[in-house]
């Protein structure tokens, strides 16, 4: 199971009992998007290669308000 705990510099992740840190930058690098329109699916599958995707995709705008 993986673990995503979403800020507003970046993404605190646990994968597979190792836990680290996604910045906002290395973020947006990666997905080419600004950081508020990322969803939490993009970021899973920034995480891991075969996740298990659960309900719509919410925007890191609406995780934090």
């Amino acid at each position: 199971m993986t673990l995503l705990s979403f800020d507003e510099t970046g993404v605190d992740v646990v994968y597979e009992g190792t836990e680290f840190r996604l910045d906002k930058p290395l973020i947006e690098d990666a997905l080419q998007k600004e950081y508020p329109d990322v969803t939490d699916h993009e970021v899973l599958k920034m995480v891991d290669p075969d996740p298990s995707l659960s309900g719509e995709p919410q925007r890191v705008e609406d995780i934090l308000t």
